[in-house]
């Protein structure tokens, strides 16, 4: 059998001939292919190949094989508790997040569609604010005229104001609380319009089948429905979970105090654009790409089973 026959699909046409009577799908996507290609595949490869060398922005890239990242485990104790603080805020703030956009989404689908819009303005809100941050770097204020404090010193519970964003006990927590408030997004906005995009015919089909009540018609007929946006909710969680940093650089400082709010983030963006060691950087933005691209392969395939069965 020659190889032209392998080259054919099922419906006689070869990849060539395929490729010449859709061109012109092809010619209109080519300018985000062109953006896509230059802006997020190019820069990951040239990430990668930096990781390799020393590079200091001022001379050539001198090649180091594997020292950056043997360096980045056994050296560098910073790294090694910026890597466990950036897994915690992956573990707790992405699913609680992700879980949390749901709920609420899947509460407003019934309401009138003045309150679900005034709802869904309110929730994605914190998303666009610009400078958020100043109004919790009030509530959370270390002297007694922060609101948290007065609070709770005018309750009787503490008498000396507590230091929320330099204290080491409690730092972490604060920032935990709006990394995750802040975490209602684009996903939110896609489990919205999921849930009013809906096949109703599949629920009355249900409720012939014996499905009683709303939870179980969200685990037998909602979720099934909306793995795209299921998908796309996972994504962006991913995304914003190990992305945190620019959280607690506006809200402990950078660097917080011993490192204890340090992540991935702040620590490849301290040594890039302020030591500018250019493949240590790159190396710990590749830890940080790897351990993304892992959690999006194990929640795709989870969710895409699950939208199989």
């Amino acid at each position: 059998m020659s190889m032209k026959k392998f080259s054919k699909n099922r419906d006689g046409f070869t990849l060539k001939s395929r490729i010449i009577k859709s061109r012109y799908y092809y010619l209109m996507l080519f300018p985000f292919m062109l953006m896509f290609i230059t802006f997020t595949v190019l820069p990951v490869i040239s990430s990668l190949l930096l990781s390799f060398t020393s590079f200091n922005m001022f001379e050539m890239p001198k090649f180091i094989g594997a020292d950056n990242y043997i360096r980045l485990i056994l050296e560098d104790d910073v790294f090694i508790k910026a890597l466990k603080n950036t897994l915690l805020f992956a573990v707790i703030t992405g699913p609680v997040g992700y879980i949390l956009s749901f709920i609420v989404a899947w509460l407003i689908n019934e309401m009138g569609r003045t309150a679900r819009s005034f709802i869904t303005l309110i929730m994605y809100g914190p998303s666009l604010a610009g400078n958020v941050y100043y109004i919790w770097t009030f509530i959370f204020s270390g002297d007694s005229k922060g609101l948290v404090n007065n609070a709770l010193i005018q309750l009787g519970i503490i008498s000396d104001p507590i230091s929320w964003l330099t204290d080491t006990d409690y730092n972490f927590g604060v920032v935990l609380i709006v990394v995750i408030w802040m975490s209602l997004g684009a996903g939110f906005l896609s489990f919205v319009a999921g849930l009013q995009s809906l096949d109703r015919t599949f629920f009355e089909a249900a409720a012939i089948d014996g499905v009683k009540n709303r939870f179980q018609e969200m685990y037998y007929v909602t979720l099934p429905q909306m793995a795209p946006q299921l998908l796309f909710g996972a994504v962006m969680s991913i995304s914003s979970a190990f992305a945190v940093g620019a959280q607690c650089s506006a809200l402990t400082g950078s660097p917080s105090t011993n490192y204890s709010t340090h992540t991935l983030l702040l620590h490849m963006t301290d040594y890039g654009t302020v030591r500018f060691e250019m493949g240590y950087a790159s190396a710990i933005a590749v830890v940080l790409f790897l351990m993304m691209m892992f959690t999006w392969m194990l929640i795709n395939k989870v969710l895409r089973k699950y939208s199989a069965d």
